[in-house]
């Protein structure tokens, strides 16, 4: 079975130095820094959207293969945490890349299946979760300016 790749646009405005609007299909949504960091703190910040999205996407994968192997999941609470030392974000001296040096999951079933079933149920999802792999391969990014008939078209829209 063939499936069409699924392309994903995300825009967003900068309204002050931390706090950006977002537009992504018809919903809106704002990211922001605290205040100890400069911000309104009226949103989460990028590290904290990403740990969530990490969340989000194990939501939906731990239920669809879940329900593959015959695994009841009567509720489920997952956690994540991650830590990153801010120095390179700073510009200060460090040997650490800017974002976390690790992330960990935990996954919270209640569910009358085995740990040995709920492990693989696991160990499966995070093979299937595109975020868990875009965060845990080299993904190429690439930042770049619009070309002249994208700012063109942008401006237009506006």
């Amino acid at each position: 079975m063939s499936v069409k790749p699924l392309k994903v646009t995300v825009t967003g405005t900068s309204e002050s130095p931390t706090k950006l609007a977002v537009s992504v299909r018809d919903f809106s949504f704002i990211i922001d820094e605290p205040a100890m960091f400069g911000g309104e703190d009226a949103g989460p910040n990028p590290v904290e959207y990403a740990l969530a999205s990490l969340a989000g996407c194990m939501n939906v994968v731990i239920h669809l293969v879940a329900k593959e192997q015959g695994v009841d999941v009567r509720s489920l609470r997952l956690t994540v945490k991650g830590e990153l030392d801010p120095s390179r974000l700073m510009a200060l001296p460090t040997e650490n890349r800017a974002g976390f040096q690790g992330i960990e999951l935990t996954a919270d079933f209640d569910s009358d299946a085995s740990t040995a079933e709920l492990d693989e149920v696991l160990r499966l999802a995070g093979l299937r979760c595109p975020v868990s792999d875009n965060l845990g391969n080299a993904t190429p990014v690439i930042v770049r300016l619009p070309a002249p008939a994208e700012l063109e078209e942008a401006l237009a829209s506006v």
